[in-house]
Parts: C-alpha cells; sequence; structure tokens
C-alpha cells in the first residue's frame, strides 16, 4: 500500500442473493480470504444476479479490489461519521389527527 499508488487485486468470490420475505440480501465472500478495507472500491464481474421471489441464488464469480491509497483511507476515517448522516431519513410532517 503506498502513499499515492492504488494498487488492484483480482479474487474468487461467492456472491449469494436472497429474495425471501425472511431476508432481502445480497452478500460477497472473498474466497481466498481477502479483507476490504475502508475507501477500497469492490466490482464483481459479470451480469446482474436476479433471484426469483423466495429463491436464494449462489454463484461464483471473479472481483476486483482497488486498494484505497494511505490518504484516501485516513480521508475516509475522516470524514465516515458525517456520510453516515446521509443515510439517516427525518420527517418534518405535521402532527394530524383524524
Amino acid at each position: 500500500m503506498g502513499i499515492f499508488l492504488r494498487t488492484v487485486e483480482k479474487v474468487p468470490c461467492t456472491v449469494e442473493v436472497s429474495h425471501k420475505f425472511e431476508s432481502l440480501h445480497a452478500h460477497v465472500k472473498f474466497n481466498n480470504g481477502a479483507v476490504v478495507h475502508p475507501g477500497d472500491e469492490v466490482l464483481v464481474s459479470g451480469e446482474p444476479i436476479s433471484a426469483p421471489y423466495g429463491e436464494v441464488v449462489i454463484e461464483d464469480r471473479e472481483a476486483t479490489i482497488k486498494r484505497a491509497t494511505a490518504i484516501e483511507r485516513l480521508w475516509t476515517r475522516l470524514t465516515g461519521d458525517f456520510e453516515f448522516m446521509e443515510l439517516c431519513e427525518f420527517s418534518f410532517s405535521e402532527e394530524t389527527t383524524l
């Protein structure tokens, strides 16, 4: 990992897409034990996976991990808490009674 140099890794992975009443999710597991750190980018190759309702689809794919530079990683750690607020949903509606 360099200060200004990004590295790229191609790793085998398993993609699990669930479209069930109990769980709606998509997970990627790196088969070689690779770990994603703050600021890293992951791109899974292949066609989009669509699971029919009530099913779980599991496929083996290849993922490309673009490692963040030391500066990008530091910036992500410093500003990550502020960006979390973008995920929050706030409602400022009037209270009405029927």
